[in-house]
């Protein structure tokens, strides 16, 4: 009897996923000499942070509440670790949504933009990094790619300020992009042209300018830059990716906790598990994270019929019908299939004048 509750728990993860920007999770790795082992603190605000930090990780853990996420799970390692193995393994093991590693020497940024692409890609989990100069060519990784960032008398290097634009991502709701969103501390960056502020969101740098009054994102980008069938255009806009990863975990984690293993595999329960999974996308429809009408969830029957001919035969299935294709037995297996069209913002406007 424990389906028709997965119907609440889909409901439950919509609401959430419509309020991203109130539950999204920083991850803050630093090194500093206050612990001598791996240490994590869970911060719920900036008065929360553990004393005898440097001034320096102090500034990070402020620039990412800067952002106004939620929660920032800052992990501590020694400042004389070589490198940030252990954080890695640790961060495997929790919950978050963007991670930053401020500080980071760019011989380091290889490794780290290696195990971000392995975690989203190999290990099912969809998270973003945001890394100094990384042209990693893959959406799980933000290539922030602006030096010399002047926030009054003091500046900073890309590194320096990469907590600040993880709370920045983690913070918005996902009805709203990163694009042109103003950093009002920042007094000054490196000034770019038109076609040079282009050339870098092409080469998917997330990047800074000033307009002539203010800092702004020039454009939400990941550092995708070579689309693939897998990876299209889509995944290219953080925004997207944002949506993308947020459905993805909310789909999964209520079907591995209140599915798998609990209920019976009947023709009926799949069903109504897909029903569940259409009424999660409704409800994101309604809040206009989804696009109306273009997202369901359904059996996949070319993949049902395929694992039938494994077990029955090919005559066996060539002989059913559609419906009874579809009522199978599949034993342990269910096989599903869904589109899926996040909305993007408004970026790019045309505007024709005629006199």
């Amino acid at each position: 009897m424990g389906l028709p509750n997965v119907n609440i728990v889909f409901k439950q993860k919509a609401a959430s996923a419509v309020q991203q920007g109130a539950v999204g999770v920083v991850a803050l790795v630093l090194k500093d000499a206050l612990v001598t082992e791996l240490t994590a603190y869970t911060l719920q605000g900036f008065d929360e942070m553990p004393k005898g930090l440097t001034a320096a990780n102090e500034g990070y853990v402020l620039q990412a509440f800067m952002g106004t996420p939620k929660q920032v799970k800052l992990i501590v390692i020694p400042d004389q670790d070589a490198d940030y193995t252990k954080a890695m393994q640790y961060l495997e093991t929790i919950s978050f949504n963007v991670v930053a590693f401020p500080g980071t020497a760019a011989a380091e940024v290889t490794a780290l933009s290696v195990w971000a692409k392995n975690l989203f890609t190999n290990k099912e989990r969809k998270i973003m990094a945001v890394l100094p100069n990384s042209a990693a060519d893959h959406p799980s990784v933000i290539n922030f790619a602006t030096d010399d960032i002047e926030v009054g008398s003091a500046k900073y290097t890309a590194t320096q300020y990469t907590a600040r634009i993880a709370g920045l991502i983690a913070g918005l709701p996902l009805t709203v992009a990163p694009t042109f969103q103003v950093l009002t501390e920042v007094t000054n960056v490196p000034s770019l042209t038109k076609a040079e502020a282009d050339a870098a969101v092409n080469a998917g740098k997330f990047v800074l300018y000033h307009d002539g009054e203010k800092v702004k994102v020039a454009r939400g980008v990941t550092s995708l830059v070579t689309t693939t069938e897998d990876l299209g255009e889509d995944w290219k806009k953080i925004k997207v990716v944002r949506i993308l990863n947020k459905t993805y975990q909310d789909l999964k984690e209520t079907v591995e906790d209140s599915y798998i293993g609990k209920v019976q595999n009947s023709y009926m329960n799949k069903l109504l598990l897909v029903s569940a999974m259409n009424a999660y996308f409704e409800a994101l429809e309604q809040e206009g994270i989804l696009d109306p009408g273009k997202n369901r969830a359904e059996i996949d029957m070319t993949a049902q019929r395929t694992y039938l001919k494994s077990i029955l035969g090919s005559d066996v299935v060539a002989a059913m019908t559609e419906q009874q294709v579809k009522e199978a037995n599949t034993r342990d297996k269910v096989f599903l299939t869904a589109k899926q069209r996040p909305l993007d913002a408004i970026e790019d406007v045309t505007l024709t004048v005629y006199l």
